[in-house]
């Protein structure tokens, strides 16, 4: 997978840039990011306590989503936002900020295409806080990544 992270060129904040190909086809990964009942099969970190993810999607522009989870130590993490354009099998933008700081908006974009048998995945999230947000997130995604890889196959 590649990972590029740099400076945003719109808010002059951190971004990332992941990219990773999928044994699937694309209506495969775009079902896994927008019904809950597959976005609960792959989303979350490794310390989820079971039967705790949770995934409210108005999966439309305009629309609103909440996911959130319990970890194994008790703590509690949401996230949420703003869907703000859906391409149904191509592409998905929405806003991301966790409940702990909703001041710390930024913003997502999911793009799909058809590749080989696969799918190709470009992933961009961007206007972070700071490089440190960065730097957490993309240890986050590329833990999240394994599992819906793994969830596809």
């Amino acid at each position: 997978m590649a990972q590029t992270a740099s400076a945003s060129p719109l808010a002059g904040q951190p971004s990332l840039t992941l990219t990773r190909r999928f044994r699937a086809p694309p209506e495969k990964v775009w079902a896994a990011w927008v019904e809950p009942e597959r976005l609960i099969g792959w989303f979350g970190p490794a310390d989820v306590k079971p039967g705790t993810l949770r995934a409210d999607l108005d999966v439309r522009i305009g629309g609103r989503y909440r996911i959130s989870f319990d970890h194994e130590s008790g703590e509690h993490s949401e996230v949420g936002g703003v869907y703000r354009e859906v391409v149904p099998n191509e592409r998905l933008v929405f806003s991301w900020a966790w409940h702990s700081t909703p001041e710390r908006e930024s913003m997502v974009t999911v793009s799909i295409r058809p590749d080989g048998a696969g799918t190709l995945l470009v992933f961009t999230h961007e206007q972070f806080f700071d490089e440190k947000a960065r730097d957490g997130h993309a240890r986050g995604w590329n833990e999240l990544f394994a599992k819906l890889e793994d969830y596809l196959a």
